[in-house]
């Protein structure tokens, strides 16, 4: 199961990846358009964002399966292995539990937007929930991820950390 999750986080690591790539072939082109073509695009800058908030949800689990969060090891830095233990618990205790409050608030106004109509204020008049949906789908995967990196945790078989540069 733990292969499962893995799994699931690099292919969405690698989405996001991916997106990142095509929201800067948009903005070149953009730029292109506007300077060289004088003929600026009215869906650049909207799709670039919209890409760009799924790119950044979708990034959190690969993010934190590679052990890539941003860390304050003062305190674990020369401790026992015990402390080390119960710190990243407590840690990823704190993840978990704030992964299930962003599912169910972001899915909550996804669910509202979806509702009501809601759509953004430009010319595309993209759907909100389209974009809202990334908060509840990122937060679920990284929620899966640090349930599954807890349970590593607990029973000592977690992955070492990359090496820092």
């Amino acid at each position: 199961m733990l292969r499962v999750i893995d799994s699931l986080s690099e292919w969405s690591g690698r989405l996001a990846a991916w997106l990142f790539f095509v929201i800067g072939i948009f903005i070149v082109y953009e730029v292109v358009a506007r300077y060289v073509f004088l003929s600026p695009t009215v869906w650049s800058e909207e799709l670039s964002r919209f890409l760009q908030i799924w790119a950044t949800y979708l990034a959190a689990a690969a993010v934190l399966k590679n052990r890539q969060l941003i860390v304050i090891d003062v305190i674990t830095r020369n401790s026992s292995e015990k402390i080390r233990i119960g710190c990243e618990t407590l840690a990823l205790l704190v993840i978990v539990v704030f992964c299930l409050v962003a599912v169910w608030y972001g899915l909550g106004i996804a669910v509202e937007s979806i509702r009501i109509g809601r759509a953004s204020s430009s010319m595309l008049a993209v759907p909100s929930w389209l974009s809202e949906a990334a908060i509840p789908v990122g937060f679920a995967l990284l929620l899966v991820q640090a349930l599954a990196e807890l349970a590593r945790t607990v029973s000592g078989t977690t992955r070492p950390a990359p090496p820092r540069h």
